[in-house]
Formats: structure tokens, sequence, C-alpha cells
């Protein structure tokens, strides 16, 4: 080949880069075409340009200057030149949804090529074939294309042979042939120089890690995948379609949502394929029904339908209608017409392979025991509960709830338990491979029905003792394993040191691009903290040993509240007795817990303890503040009612463990009657008591004071603890800084913080206690190798914690449990800073009596009297732990 002003290498070389660097092809092509070469030349040029604009989104255009190269190719006379480009335009028209005109145009190109030749017109062959769901047709033309390719040495479209053919093995369930296929690509792209398509490979070997149930890895590899991206100057839509995939998986439905309305807003903006949007269309409306958006999930699903119906993509199609429907069950339908529709789809899913399947003859399964379809819901039923043992964990746990739903409705119960224990077994699986306490806490919500179906058996035969055993059976249990550190801690500490700065500058003046800087500081901390890889072989699947608790409690009593369909149980273990108490509603408790807290709250800010009740408030510029409630009196005696009822008659005047679901752990005990200036741990599972009270102090009995800035009355309260420890080390005045404060707090007897406390209810793992040089969040404290034995945390809404997943808590105070922190001292509303310091040295003058943390906390309350801001600030603190 000849090119008048051009070498041939160039032109040769321009087809590989448009794959690898698209805007250096298309810079090259045009120097080529400014030449005016040979037509055969310009044909090479031209498809170029095309692929690069393909692969840049612009697939009108891209289509426009391969229907140019091809009249060139023709121009030339050369079969082989016209066979390439017609195997480009068509797979380029099958991107586009033109399906048919485009597979006519490959099979033309198949009839002109010979040799290497045809096994690169086949892989593109596939490539179409893929997209419309023909995964066996596609196989076929790529186990012909593999073999004429490795007889040709030509490994860039061996490797695209690979590649495709992986992605088919993973869409019919052979995760291990397709990660041999991707690994093989990987290696061959990463010889030649593909830099695109070697980034395309990281990211598929993260479809695989997923498809394994491995979510840190699949963001790991889809975070690198990324990066090669942007390397390139690449927008890759499947990336934003692969990470749903695994945000979903990983229970971050409103990020899963967020991210693909935003890569949708994108192609919108700028172009691309008709089959890219219909799959993005598809992988947002199913992160609309995962959030809990029916309607939204709806609309989505339908213009995924219409584009795939158009490009007559029937897998595709078939799997939209699907998130219709459940859309549609969401939003409360159910009757005849619509289970009709469920079963047909769940049908033709079968017949196409679909992993949604399952899914289809689960809800088809649901909606024919809701109406009374007995044979019906035993055959859908036993069709969703089919699955591989080889299984990911989250398809098998689908499995085990298909089978615990068909074992109930035949009055099965020794199946339906076996099967909610086994359904459970797997999450656990599931969920030990995930370091990222968020992560193990959000999984747990996958298993909520198992554990649910489990507990209304409990509950019909009126065991106590099994209720209580199913009730911890999946409750807390992402903190019975420490976090696992980040394997690049170095970088974590950096991003944290660098949040602490922008956060403290942002404290001193509001700042757009400093808070730009933040939230990408944020994100950068909590993606690295998601890719956390598990690991751990404990802390799963070990079964709650009841007779271990009641041997353990000796004189205390325990009172576990458990819900089940919305009803509030209190599970009594009083003398190696187990007794039940049903409360009443879950609803009437929530309210009562609010008024109780909006209580607390408004007297921690309506004036400094000992000044007249008609003084103004702190904070109010002058304005009167009056309150017409219920006194704290009544609010507590209707709080105690609505949490345990009749179960208050149980406690007698002994020690008190209370064991609250996650949405009433912002409780302030302190106000029942029942419990007031009595010993009362709280913790959130019996299990977590038991591992606490098992644990020993340390040796060395440090104590650590840390003063953060801007409390005035918490110096005073810091300074006379001093006195009373002084062989404490002291941090304060410029020196409670993070680095120091985490040095000094590992492995501390004792711990005490006087600082301003803040709860992210929208990120509670950025909760934080604002030290000199900003916050320190509970990021930081994951940090420890072991949390202090005992901590006390004077400051406002430490114990605060946010409900995730089935019953599982994410906030400062929790985080600190599976640390080795075995008690804590913190608040659940906005305290009086003035009116807790007294509480505080009351309390530390018991604890240096020897008395346990629970005990020394009641003592100090009962000192807490006559004055109403006194007596809240008292009121607001719990002891969590043992």
């Amino acid at each position: 080949m000849s090119t008048p002003g051009g070498s041939a290498e160039a032109v040769e070389n321009l087809l590989p880069l448009a794959l690898s660097r698209p805007h250096d092809a298309i810079a090259s092509a045009r120097t080529v075409l400014a030449r005016d070469p040979l037509a055969v030349d310009a044909s090479i040029a031209h498809q170029a340009w095309g692929i690069s604009l393909r692969q840049l989104g612009d697939v009108t255009s891209a289509v426009r200057e391969l229907r140019t190269a091809l009249r060139l190719a023709e121009q030339s006379g050369r079969s082989e030149r016209e066979a390439d480009v017609l195997a480009t335009l068509g797979a380029t028209l099958g991107r586009a949804g033109r399906s048919r005109e485009g597979l006519a145009r490959l099979d033309r190109a198949v009839e002109l090529s010979r040799g290497a030749l045809t096994g690169r017109v086949l892989v593109r062959r596939a490539d179409v074939l893929l997209v419309l769901g023909r995964h066996r047709e596609a196989l076929d033309d790529l186990r012909l294309a593999i073999a004429r390719l490795r007889r040709s040495g030509d490994q860039v479209w061996e490797a695209r042979s690979r590649n495709y053919r992986g992605f088919i093995q993973l869409a019919l369930g052979g995760t291990k042939r397709a990660d041999a296929d991707f690994a093989v690509a990987e290696k061959l792209y990463a010889a030649t120089g593909q830099e695109f398509e070697y980034a395309e490979a990281r990211q598929n070997r993260g479809l695989v890690a997923y498809s394994r149930g491995d979510l840190p890895s699949a963001l790991r590899y889809l975070d690198e995948a990324g990066r090669r991206f942007a390397a390139v100057g690449v927008a890759w839509p499947d990336l934003a379609i692969d990470r749903c995939g695994v945000l979903l998986a990983a229970g971050l439905s409103a990020e899963a949502l967020a991210e693909m309305d935003q890569a949708i807003a994108q192609m919108e903006a700028e172009g691309g394929t008709a089959t890219k949007r219909g799959e993005l269309w598809f992988a947002a409306a199913t992160a609309a029904l995962a959030a809990g958006d029916p309607q939204a999930a709806q609309e989505r699903a339908d213009r995924a339908r219409r584009l795939f119906s158009a490009q007559r993509r029937e897998w595709w199609s078939v799997r939209s209608s699907m998130v219709q429907l459940e859309s549609r069950y969401q939003s409360g339908e159910r009757g005849g017409p619509l289970l009709r529709r469920v079963s047909a789809v769940a049908r033709r899913l079968d017949a196409l392979g679909a992993s949604e399947a399952s899914a289809a003859h689960l809800l088809a399964g649901r909606l024919a025991l809701a109406g009374g379809r007995a044979r019906t819901a035993d055959r859908e039923l036993e069709l969703a509960g089919q699955h591989n043992k080889d299984a990911p964990p989250m398809a098998r746990s689908a499995g085990w709830l298909g089978k615990a739903l068909r074992a109930e409705a035949r009055a099965d119960v020794r199946g339906m338990l076996l099967a909610c224990g086994r359904g459970l077994d797997a999450l656990d699986e599931h969920r030990l491979t995930m370091g990222a306490t968020e992560l193990r806490a959000l999984a747990t919500g996958q298993g909520a029905e198992l554990a649910e179906l489990a507990l209304r058996d409990a509950l019909r035969r009126d065991d106590p003792r099994r209720l209580l055993s199913w009730g911890e059976r999946w409750r807390a249990t992402a903190l019975g394993v420490p976090p696992v550190r980040s394997s690049d801690d170095e970088q974590l500490g950096a991003d944290l040191a660098a949040l602490r700065d922008v956060v403290r500058r942002l404290d001193a003046a509001p700042d757009p691009s400093l808070d730009k800087e933040r939230r990408r500081l944020e994100k950068a901390v909590r993606d690295r903290a998601l890719r956390a890889q598990g690991g751990a072989s404990g802390g799963g699947a070990s079964r709650f040993d009841v007779d271990a608790l009641v041997d353990a409690l000796g004189e205390t009593v325990l009172v576990e509240l458990i819900e089940v369909d919305g009803a509030l149980h209190a599970v009594v273990v009083r003398d190696g007795r187990i007794t039940r108490h049903e409360v009443g509603p879950m609803a009437r408790a929530a309210v009562e817990v609010e008024r109780s807290r909006f209580r607390l709250r408004w007297l921690s800010h309506a004036r400094p303890p000992g000044r007249p009740q008609g003084g103004a408030p702190a904070g109010s510029r002058g304005r009167a503040q009056v309150y017409s409630g219920p006194s704290l009196e009544v609010l507590g005696q209707r709080l105690g009612d609505a949490i345990l009822g009749g179960a208050q008659e149980r406690l007698g005047d002994r020690a008190v463990v209370m064991v609250p679901p996650s949405r009433l752990q912002a409780l302030p005990w302190g106000l029942v009657p029942a419990l007031a200036e009595r010993a009362v741990n709280v913790v959130p599972s019996a299990a977590t008591w038991l591992r606490a009270r098992r644990l020993r102090p340390p040796a060395d009995r440090r104590v650590v004071l840390v003063l953060g800035p801007g409390l005035s009355a918490g110096r005073t309260e810091v300074m006379r603890l001093a006195e009373k420890y002084p062989d404490a080390t002291v941090l304060a005045d410029g020196d409670a800084t993070a680095e120091k404060v985490l040095r000094e707090l590992d492995g501390a007897w004792l711990a005490h913080i006087a600082a301003h406390g803040t709860f992210r209810a929208d990120s509670p793992l950025f909760s934080s206690l604002r030290l000199d040089d900003g916050p320190l969040t509970v990021y930081d404290f994951e940090r420890l190798r072991r949390a202090p034995y005992r901590m006390v945390l004077s400051s406002c809404d430490s114990g605060l914690a946010k409900p995730v997943g089935a019953d599982e808590l994410l906030g400062l105070s929790s985080s600190l449990i599976p640390l080795g922190a075995a008690g804590i001292l913190a608040s659940v509303v906005p305290v009086n800073d003035p009116a807790t310091a007294p509480l505080m040295l009351a309390l530390h003058d018991n604890l240096q009596a020897g008395q346990s943390l629970a005990t020394a906390f009641a003592g100090a309350q009962a000192e807490a009297r006559g004055d109403p801001v006194t007596i809240a600030a008292a009121r607001s603190f719990v002891a969590l732990g043992a």
C-alpha cells in the first residue's frame, strides 16, 4: 500500500488506534485525508474515524463516516477492504438499534471475507447477536472466530472475540468460563497496547467479581476501569450500568439511581447509541425500583422496553417488562390479571435463560398466595426456589426464600425454618466478603423477610425462647466483626486529614469551592472504605446461645424488644425464665419516643440551669419560649407504657439490659419511671452484650481526657476531671488534634471526650466529634486497633445512629462496639453543656469507687434533681454496652 505524503505504517495503525485512543485516531485520520490518499487508504481513514466517533457516542456521524469508507472500499476494488468496512458498518448499525440492516451487512461481509478476516467479521456479527440476546448463535460465531484468529496470530482480535464470549458466558451463568476468557483478553490487550480495551477488560473482571458476590473486588475493578477510560478521554456508558448493578447489590439504591440519572443526562446531552440508551434506561428503572419509587421505575422501564422492542431485542424487552410488573406490585396492585401477566413473563424469561426468571416466579407465587390460588402458588414458588448450589450467596438466599414461602404455604414448619436458616447462612457468607461496616449493615436488608417468617412462627407457637433466638439471629450482625482496614490505609489517612482541614476552614467561613472539595474528599474516603475486602471467617452464622445468656445474666434482667408485623413484643429473661409480653403498635412507640426527644431538646436550649423559668432561652434572641405540653414525668410514663407495657412489672428492682430494635435506638431510657435511677445497659443485641461482658480491661489503667474547641463549660469539666485523675493524659488548647487523640485513645482504659458532636443522618459514618484541627469521624475511629475499654462522650447526639438494613445501626457510638469498647456513655439528644458538667463529675466519682459504667451513671442521675434543665441533661444520656 502506498499513501502520497504519508507512510503505509501510519495508515495501518489507524484502526487499532481508533479503539485504543479515539481522539488521537480522529486527529491522525484527518492528517491522512488531508494528503489526498489513495481510495484504499482513504477508506481506512474514514473507517477509523467512524469507529472513533462510535466509541465517543456519536453514532449518527459514525454511520456517515463508515458509509463513506464503504464507498471508497468499493472503489478500491479490494474485496477484503469492502468486507472489513461492511462488518464495521453492520456492527455500528446494530448498536444504533438497526439490527436487521446491520446483520444483513455482516452476512455480506462474511461472504466476501477469507481467512483471518472472516474471524474478525464473525466477532462483529457476534457483537450484534449479543446485543439482540441471541446468545447461542453468537457463541457459534465466536467459536469459529477464535479458532481462525489463533491460527493467524491476530492477538487483538482474538482478545476481542474472547471478550465477547466472556460476556455471553456470564449472561448464561458460566462465571468461571467467563473469567477465564476475560483474563486471556486482558493479557492480550495489555501485550498489544490496546488501552481502551484493556480498561474494558478490567471492567469485565469487575462483572465477574459481582456475579460471584464479591462486591468490594467488583468496586475496585470498576473504579480502576473508570480511571483508565478517563485517561483515554472516553465516557463509557457500560461502566455506569455495571456500577449500578454493583451498588444495588450492595444496598446503595439511592446512589445507584443518582448515578444512572446522571449517565442518562450525559448521554442525552452528548448523544450515544440507541442500544446503550435503552440499557441505561433499564438500569435506571431497576435502581428506581430498589429505591422504592415504583412510579419512576415504571416510567423508565417503559422507555427502555419501547426502545428494545423497536430494536428487536427480546431478551432486554422482556426483562424491562418484568421491571414494569414489579413496579405495579410495589405500587399495591394485586389480582388475577397481574398474576397472569407475571407468570407469562416468567416463562419467557425461563426460555431466554435470564437470571431474573427466579424473581419473576417468586412474584407470581406471592400474587397467587394473596389471591388464594394455592396450586399456582406452589408451582411458582417451587420454580423460584430452584438454584444452583454453586450460585452466588445472594442468589442462593433468594432461592431459599422461595422454598421458605412454599413451605409456609404447605404448613411445613420444619421445612420453612430450615429454609429461613439456610437463606440467612447464605447472606452471612455474602456479608462477610465485605470489609466495610456500611456494606455489612446494608446487606442484612436482604434477609429481613426470612427472619420475619421465623419470628411469625415463634409468635404463633407462643414460644418466647424461640422468639428470642430468631430475634438475635438477624440483629446487629454487622457489629459482631470489626471493620477491615483499607488496604491503602495511608492514603485514607491523608484524605481524612485533608477533609478535617477543609471542614475546619468551612466552619470559619462558608465557601462554595471548599464545600465542593469537602464533597469530593468525603466521596474518596467512603469509596476507599467500601472497597475494603472482607474475608473474616468468624462472626457469621454462629448460633445464639440462649443458655449462655441466661447464665451470664445472673440477677440482671434482660428485655429484648422485637417488632413483628408492626407490633412490638417484649421478651423478658429473668432468673432463667423467659416470658413474652405484647406491648402494642410500633407506630405508637415511635411517636412517644419523638415526643420525649422533642421535650428534652427544648429543655436543653431553654435556659441555663438554675435560671428561673421565665428567663429567655439561650439562642432565642430575647424571645420568650413557652412550652405547653406534658411534663417530663407524664411523657416518661407514656413512653414506658408504649415501649414496655406489662413487661415493666417483671423488672423488680434489678439492673436491666435493654435490647431495642434499631428504630428505637434514639430512646431516652432514663425518662421511663420503671427504669429511672437503676443500672440500665442499652445494647443493639443480646449477643453484643455477651461479647462486651467478656472483654477484659487493659492491664494499663491509662486515662485520656480530651477537650474540643468552643466549650466553655467543657473546660471546667475536663480540668476538674484532670484533678481527679492526676496521671491522665490531657489533650486541650490546640493539642486535641486527630492524630494525637487517636494515638492516645488506642487501647486506653478510660477516655472522656468533651467536644461538640455532629450526627450526619445523610451519611452516618461522617458523624463526628469536633477537635482542634477539625472533625474526628467514624472513619477515623475505625482506624483504631482497639477502642478504649470505657468511653464517656460528653457531647450532643453522640449516641445517635441511623437504622439501616434489617436491624442494624450506623453511627459514632455503635462503631466503637466492634472495636473493643465494653461500655460507652453517650447522649441521644442535644444537651445543655453547663448542666452536663456536674453530671459528668458525679459519674467519675462513682467510677473511681469501682462501680460499673451503668451503675455509676445511675448514681449520677439520682443526684440530678430539682432543676428541669439539669434533670433533662441527665435523662438525655444512655449507657451502651456492658
